[in-house]
């Protein structure tokens, strides 16, 4: 949606420039000159914005000269007329800020762009919505925000006047030009300026705002309603003049200075009354309306029970706002009462009844209690008006009441203490805590965003990442691929994060990846303990739920913490054989007719002709150091002495390990034995057959080989003939030294 409020057309842009004002040395040094605030502001303006026009179809400085007339309708001072005209001069300039202070003043500088500001703002809000046909709830969501926005830029109520007065002229334009506003900028005056006039006790700009901003939304509808109040107009008007006459002439018989009126009627606020009460038009009270104005308070009192005596009263639509004011300042009588024709009630009139002071604070609201002055060497300062109360205590309660109108009722700090409200770039509004910075907002729009940010724009410049952002600012976040936070994020002296929300997303990923590295490191040593077993097959899952685990995870964590010990893992891989048979791990050696006697290879020291057979889980050799354990039926198994097994059923059963020794050989030829070589590297093409190489040189036979390659690594396990361990060790030396090689063991 274009907005309402200086935009350049692209016809004149040849023309309508940014300037980059001239700022002499005398106007420098001197202190801003506040005689004549008004013309002076018109003038600098005139040349910046008398030949373009709003994207509305006004022109600008027309639309500027409608806005200083409301404004000083409301009761904002010369001064305040002044602003109307800078807030349009301020996209002309390339130092707004600085150009506007040097000539008027700070304040008016700091108005001028706060107002423009937020200009620019609701446009951006309004063509996001328009743009992304957002759903009901989202429309509503966002329509929430530019109210909570609206009230952030507030700090200053000018620039709520200004932005009230503006957006009525727009409407105004629309209606006289018999262009319809575009639905966006109609939806957003009913639900946002009317709703902040009247919280303000502006009125006549709150009424004037709903009936146009309907006629707009609903215009056949209104065109009904403007036609039934205009075909009895002129009958009705006559009775309404001739109960005011007599209403006024009796009150003055009375003793009682009133001046009676009648009441002007509010399309909108007719037709809300029909719908929420489900009425027909003739029974809408305020059709007919008086008002009554009077001196003092106990005036109004005589003035009421005159009309109750004098008039049949509908007690149920008595009202006392004197006694009981609206919540923002709002005061007076109002009661609805039927004339007696003929013995019957006839139709029924409200007459509201209230003093001059109440009559102005219902027409201009806090509007009418604010006054200022336009010298001094600090130049335009607001300056409120003591009497009846505080009127600056008055404004910030309706302010804060509307905030809590917004939050459904919750008590709790302010918004304008603790909020700020930004823009996405496609103008989605983003609230976030006071001293919020760019990694604030990349979180609080998405946690993705948050974890790969890596630099901001803020109003297009590149900013650093810790600099605090403002009410109405524009923020884009340049994000890497992938990739997580910095732990600079969470130390709260370098200020990268205002969010408590956002500093526990930066801490979980911390401790993801904390989980997920120690995970990583467990499951790595796992799978190498299979690969070592030749248990690649074994399922991850089940073998955790066999070792008492939820899942693999959860295996793999405590093992990468070192807080379960692989031995677990082995004993459940490579229980002890309670009944072996006498083949099992029998040494292997060459045919020879010792080996039938069972002589040569293992003594059992002190006992002869005893069976023994190697263990098969550590497959000994000499010169390793041994010890025997008695098996029920089927001889001495001889085990490592570091054999995990052998210990596992020595602590069991020790009474049953017996000493063993590595015997002598007979025959002139040495017995062999088969032991598996354990080897890890780097996976190649040819990597196999250069382990092969290195055995045949060393004259060892290999007898078999197992090989799985894991993420671009080889485990290889080789079983060879050996007949002495310590020559064993010199090869796996050479085997070390082939290319890719990581390491060279003995299983």
């Amino acid at each position: 949606m274009k907005r309402e409020s200086s935009s350049l057309q692209t016809a004149h842009a040849s023309d309508t420039a940014v300037v980059d004002y001239p700022l002499s040395a005398a106007t420098a040094d001197r202190t801003p000159v506040m005689e004549n605030m008004l013309a002076r502001a018109r003038a600098f303006a005139e040349p910046l914005i008398a030949d373009e026009k709003l994207d509305t179809g006004e022109n600008t400085l027309a639309h500027a000269d409608a806005v200083a007339a409301i404004v000083a309708k409301m009761g904002g001072s010369e001064a305040m007329q002044a602003a109307s005209y800078l807030v349009y001069a301020c996209q002309h300039l390339n130092r707004p800020q600085e150009v506007i202070a040097k000539v008027f003043g700070d304040n008016f500088a700091a108005l001028a762009v706060e107002t423009t500001k937020l200009v620019r703002v609701q446009e951006q809000a309004r063509s996001a919505s328009q743009g992304h046909h957002l759903a009901e709830g989202a429309a509503g969501a966002q329509t929430e925000n530019v109210r909570k926005m609206l009230l952030a830029f507030s700090r200053d109520l000018r620039v709520v006047m200004l932005r009230l007065a503006s957006r009525l002229q727009t409407l105004r334009h629309a209606a006289a030009s018999k262009q319809p506003a575009p639905e966006s900028v109609a939806r957003e005056s009913l639900q946002v300026f009317a709703p902040l006039a009247n919280r303000l006790g502006i009125w006549q700009v709150k009424w004037e705002i709903e009936d146009l901003s309907f006629r707009f939304l609903e215009p056949e509808t209104y065109k009904l309603i403007a036609r039934l109040l205009d075909e009895k107009r002129v009958e009705r008007e006559g009775h309404v003049e001739q109960l005011r006459s007599q209403l006024e002439s009796e009150l003055q018989a009375e003793g009682v200075r009133a001046t009676v009126q009648g009441r002007p009627k509010n399309i909108y606020s007719i037709v809300k009354k029909m719908r929420g009460k489900s009425l027909d038009f003739a029974q809408v009270f305020d059709i007919l309306a008086l008002r009554v104005v009077v001196p003092d308070v106990k005036d109004c009192y005589a003035a009421l029970a005159w009309v109750h005596s004098h008039f049949l009263p509908i007690d149920e639509e008595f009202d006392d706002y004197i006694a009981r004011p609206k919540p923002n300042g709002y005061q007076s009588l109002h009661t609805v009462v039927r004339e007696m024709v003929d013995g019957k009630p006839g139709k029924p009139i409200e007459i509201q009844i209230r003093t001059e002071e109440m009559h102005d604070h219902a027409e201009h609201g806090v509007a009418a209690h604010w006054a200022y002055k336009e010298a001094g060497h600090k130049g335009y300062a607001g300056v409120w008006a003591s009497g009846e109360y505080d009127a600056k205590i008055a404004v910030l309660r309706q302010l804060l009441a509307w905030e809590r109108d917004l939050s459904g009722g919750s008590q709790g700090q302010g918004l304008f203490d603790d909020r700020i409200y930004v823009l996405t770039p496609d103008a989605a509004i983003v609230e976030l805590p006071q001293g919020a910075t760019p990694v604030d907002f990349a979180y609080t729009v998405h946690t993705t965003l948050g974890h790969r940010c890596r630099g901001a724009r803020v109003d297009g410049a590149m900013v650093p990442l810790n600099t605090p952002l403002s009410n109405g600012q524009t923020v884009e976040i340049i994000a890497a691929k992938e990739g997580g936070p910095s732990r600079d994020w969470l130390n709260a002296e370098l200020g990268y994060l205002a969010s408590h929300r956002a500093r526990a997303k930066v801490r979980a990923w911390f401790n993801a990846q904390i989980t997920h590295e120690t995970v990583a490191r467990g499951r790595e040593a796992v799978e190498k303990l299979l690969q070592r077993e030749g248990k690649t097959s074994t399922r991850l899952e089940d073998l955790a739920s066999q070792l008492g685990f939820k899942s693999a995870d959860h295996l793999f964590e405590v093992v990468g913490k070192d807080e379960f010990s692989l031995r677990n893992i082995e004993v459940l891989l490579r229980p002890p054989e309670p009944a072996p048979n006498p083949d099992d791990g029998v040494q292997i050696k060459k045919p020879r007719a010792s080996e039938k006697s069972g002589k040569g290879g293992v003594l059992v020291v002190g006992v002869s002709s005893l069976m023994t057979q190697l263990a098969k889980c550590c497959k000994p050799a000499p010169p390793d150091a041994i010890r025997g354990f008695v098996t029920r039926g089927h001889g001495v198994s001889v085990h490592r002495v570091d054999c995990s097994n052998f210990r596992m059923m020595a602590s069991r059963d020790g009474e049953r390990v017996i000493d063993v020794e590595w015997g002598a050989a007979k025959g002139g030829e040495a017995p062999v034995y088969a032991v598996d070589v354990a080897v890890e590297a780097a996976d190649r093409q040819g990597l196999l057959r250069d382990i092969s190489d290195v055995f045949a040189r060393e004259k060892m036979n290999v007898i078999g080989v197992q090989t799985q390659s894991v993420k671009g690594t080889a485990w290889m396990t080789f079983t060879v003939e050996i007949s002495d361990a310590a020559r064993l060790t010199q090869v796996l030396g050479v085997v070390t030294a082939v290319a890719g090689v990581r390491s060279a063991r003995r299983r």
